[in-house]
């Protein structure tokens, strides 16, 4: 009698494990899951992640059966439209929200806070101090940015460089650890430094316009709210012959001179490569840091500036023109 009672509590056990596991993902019951894309702001960069997201997520979604319903949604950077957006997906019951960009992923995780719905953020250049490590079903991808070797690249073409502007916007989360890291790099050469910030449009623009004629170089790490006024930015920092070192690539197809940094259509898949473990049940790893070390240059700015960057070659592995 007692082998019985023990036969039946181990098979108890075992059925309420495989019911605790299929509570992990109730979706995948169905074969049909509940997606929503949050975009903070329209510019290159996070549109070409979102599409690589969105293309690759349908695709590991194909190879297990699963039926994709997918929302994407924009904040235009604006926290109170994120967190509209973000009540919104949650009242919706979603499954899984990829928020892309800091503001946006700060604000899907506070929406989703007490409802276990699994978040896989990209692009968040510093998670730590943007807040989202040691939060149960929140990870995802950065794009850290390598200060130093940036200013290393500055320093390679521009050796006898006296002065670089800062420019960046105080609301951005993103930029506050490398601009700190700039400023000591920059100390330790010997170099002063000039800080202009903005937090719309206009004040950037306003801003790189006031660098003219008092900074040989001007330093921009992977901030949004630049990026969104970049083609202004560009056009005044290239006519003065000023070189824009900058976060992204997506600055310098818009106009800025260089940048060293990640594939974000790399990124992208990899995003959607840890959402689909998520999906399936898989406990939330730490966030990933993208490998870099692409070095993209705008040829047309580096003629304004008139920089040889021929020596990018041997500094990288990479260095990929735009136009």
């Amino acid at each position: 009698m007692k082998k019985v009672i023990c036969v039946l509590t181990s098979i108890m056990m075992m059925l309420a494990l495989f019911a605790g596991c299929a509570a992990t993902a109730p979706a995948l019951d169905s074969k049909t899951v509940k997606v929503a894309i949050v975009q903070q702001l329209d510019h290159s960069s996070l549109d070409e992640i979102r599409t690589a997201v969105k293309d690759k997520l349908t695709a590991l979604a194909g190879e297990q059966g699963i039926t994709l319903e997918i929302s994407e949604y924009n904040g235009q950077n604006d926290a109170s439209t994120l967190n509209q957006i973000g009540a919104d997906i949650v009242g919706d019951k979603v499954d899984l929200i990829i928020p892309i960009a800091t503001l946006a992923a700060q604000c899907m995780v506070t929406a989703a806070d007490g409802t276990n719905t699994p978040i896989v953020y990209a692009a968040i250049s510093d998670p730590v101090a943007a807040g989202l490590t040691d939060i149960p079903n929140v990870t995802g991808t950065s794009d850290a940015l390598n200060t130093a070797y940036m200013l290393d690249m500055m320093l390679a073409v521009q050796p006898d460089v006296k002065t670089v502007g800062l420019l960046y916007s105080l609301s951005e989360v993103n930029s506050e650890t490398p601009i700190a890291e700039a400023k000591a790099y920059l100390d330790s050469k010997g170099i002063a430094y000039v800080e202009k910030t903005g937090n719309t449009t206009d004040e950037i623009v306003s801003a790189a316009s006031s660098l003219v004629g008092r900074v040989d170089a001007v330093f921009t790490p992977t901030d949004n709210v630049v990026m969104a006024a970049e083609s202004a930015v560009a056009e005044i920092l290239n006519g003065a012959g000023i070189p824009h070192y900058a976060g992204a690539d997506s600055f310098v197809q818009a106009g800025a001179f260089a940048t060293c940094g990640v594939n974000y259509t790399e990124l992208g898949n990899k995003t959607a490569e840890m959402a689909m473990e998520l999906l399936l049940g898989a406990p939330a790893p730490a966030f990933h840091v993208m490998e870099g070390g692409i070095i993209t240059v705008n040829p047309a700015a580096a003629k304004a500036a008139g920089i040889d960057y021929s020596v990018f070659s041997d500094m990288a592995g990479t260095v990929i023109e735009v136009q």
